[in-house]
């Protein structure tokens, strides 16, 4: 056997005491509140560039090639998704508090470096430490909520933590955009991350660990198969999710196309619609309202992905953010109802996915191994933000930006095919009612 994470030493077992640990959203709210205001304020601290950065680039520091504007989107995308996939190993060595103080802390530079940088390649070391933050501190609220809340609201449970992030991306894009045209691109918009840091890392420090409510998960549960001490080596995990499993091949996969065409719009949208004279609170306006439907509409989506299974959603959202796309391109003679059109979506189509996805990984993977299976798809999920970056940065330059825009409806639309070919729902999701709590 390959030796690989499971085999160091992990932290020491919490064996739950009859009574005071119980599973279930009802019984935990008071941690599950103070979780998703925490999540609150990661997504606040990501949606600082959603308006900005690009137009940072071409305005303050003078880029031209389309791939320079970009490579800050690259340097985040491959930050996030190598943390994502450590986030699941370190999990067998530290507690998910542990690492989440720790992201918050790496984070701390971030606003103050975009407000002041005297050089883009700052920006890109900036969000080099915004990716370790956000897959550290992201990672560590869903594996939290997930062991709070059991199986059977797994998916709500997730939908109402990427809803709060998401929200708070999209509110931040907006209210940056607001800014900038009454301020200037910096250091206005960007400092306001100060307080994003100091909040989430305040509500990070009054959260408990989970590690009782996983043990409790664990004890009712068989014991896994194979692998060391009946649990499946950190490279064995990493193959299962990412391609021996169907299921969890077909959610890798559009995991990570489904970041491919965000990436690719977080960087191409603002330029695009500046070439097609809108103002920097226009593009607020589209580059807000994609996340923040994103994250509301995960709510519902992540109640209905328990009612009626996780696969149906992915394919509709697929689907329904590759027309999105393609509206973007027939509409824009009109640029503003292009960008809002789009980006309502985009935003509808996202939020279908996001959670079901997330729990479809849940469902596959069993409670011993899950936080690692989690990992890697978020792994795959992510290197889509540098995946879609280089694709945009590079059809830009070659054929502009409608043919980059062109090429992601295209892509989305084959991973939604691919999805309904490979993904199935587990049998006790599928048209299955969740339980109390």
């Amino acid at each position: 056997m390959t030796r690989g994470i499971t085999a160091r030493r992990p932290p020491p077992p919490v064996t739950p005491s009859p009574g005071t640990v119980r599973l279930g959203l009802r019984e935990n709210r008071t941690q599950f509140v103070l979780l998703v205001l925490v999540t609150a304020a990661v997504g606040a601290l990501v949606g600082l560039e959603r308006t900005t950065v690009p137009l940072i680039g071409t305005e303050v520091f003078g880029l031209a090639g389309n791939l320079a504007v970009f490579s800050f989107i690259v340097a985040f995308g491959l930050a996030k998704a190598l943390t994502n996939l450590a986030a699941g190993a370190l999990t067998a060595r530290f507690r998910r508090r542990q690492l989440l103080l720790t992201g918050w802390l790496i984070g701390a530079p971030v606003p103050f470096v975009l407000a002041w940088a005297p050089s883009w390649w700052w920006i890109v070391a900036a969000n080099v430490l915004l990716g370790v933050n956000q897959g550290l501190t992201w990672s560590m609220t869903v594996n939290m909520k997930i062991d709070l809340v059991g199986p059977g609201r797994r998916g709500l449970a997730t939908g109402l933590n990427e809803a709060a992030g998401y929200v708070s991306v999209g509110a931040t894009a907006l209210l940056t955009g607001c800014l900038a045209t009454h301020y200037g691109l910096r250091p206005t918009p960007e400092l306001i991350g100060a307080v994003f840091l100091a909040a989430g890392l305040g509500l990070s420090l009054l959260a408990k660990d989970t590690a009782a409510h996983l043990a409790l998960e664990l004890s009712r549960h068989p014991a896994p198969r194979g692998g060391e001490n009946g649990r499946p080596s950190f490279k064995e995990t990493f193959a299962l999710t990412s391609w021996r499993d169907r299921s969890l091949r077909g959610a890798s996969q559009a995991g990570l196309v489904n970041n491919l065409n965000d990436g690719l719009t977080w960087g191409v949208f603002p330029l695009l619609f500046a070439d097609h004279g809108l103002g920097i609170a226009a593009i607020g306006l589209i580059k807000g309202l994609y996340p923040l439907l994103w994250g509301i509409g995960q709510i519902p989506a992540g109640h209905l992905a328990d009612r009626i299974g996780r696969k149906p959603l992915v394919v509709t959202g697929m689907l329904v953010q590759a027309a999105a796309l393609l509206l973007a391109l027939v509409l824009l003679d009109r640029p503003l109802l292009a960008g809002v059109v789009s980006a309502v979506g985009l935003g509808l189509g996202t939020a279908l996915v996001y959670p079901a996805l997330i729990t479809a990984v849940s469902d596959h993977a069993h409670p011993s191994w899950r936080a690692h299976a989690l990992g890697t798809y978020r792994f795959w999920r992510d290197i889509g933000y540098a995946a879609g970056a280089l694709t945009a940065g590079v059809l830009a330059d070659a054929l502009g930006l409608d043919a980059t825009v062109l090429a992601a409806a295209v892509l989305t639309a084959a991973s939604g095919l691919l999805a309904a070919r490979w993904m199935t729902d587990h049998p006790r999701t599928s048209r299955a009612r969740p339980g109390p709590g």
